[in-house]
């Protein structure tokens, strides 16, 4: 017989914190903020978290979860976009009201993932 792992464990990720290591559901993260050597994860509750990892450790971690690269700066959560201005440049909007540019060179891929997740 097959044990069946619930849903809410296979979206969670162990993160290194000064306390130690945390869990952390992916579902509960609106994006993810670049500083430096570090990463400021920003929560749908409104609570933040620094974690001494950069920005590319999560990218190759969430990417499976609809986590977008934007920005050199930002990561978002694809589940946490309300929409997105096309004009002269991209801004996406998201669920919590925050606005946030996506760069010149993200641009195209961007518009292709977006397109194929429906949005």
């Amino acid at each position: 017989m097959q044990a069946s792992i619930p849903q809410t464990e296979t979206n969670c990720i162990l993160v290194p914190t000064d306390r130690g290591m945390q869990v952390i559901d992916v579902e509960s993260i609106i994006r993810i903020q670049s500083i430096s050597n570090y990463s400021k994860l920003i929560f749908k509750n409104g609570r933040s978290l620094v974690v001494a990892k950069v920005l590319r450790w999560f990218e190759e971690r969430l990417s499976m979860y609809n986590f977008l690269r934007i920005h050199r700066a930002h990561l978002v959560n694809g589940r946490c976009m309300r929409g997105f201005n096309k004009a002269q440049c991209i801004e996406v909007e998201l669920t919590n009201g925050e606005k946030l540019k996506v760069a010149r060179r993200k641009r195209n891929g961007f518009l292709q993932v977006v397109e194929g997740m429906g949005v």
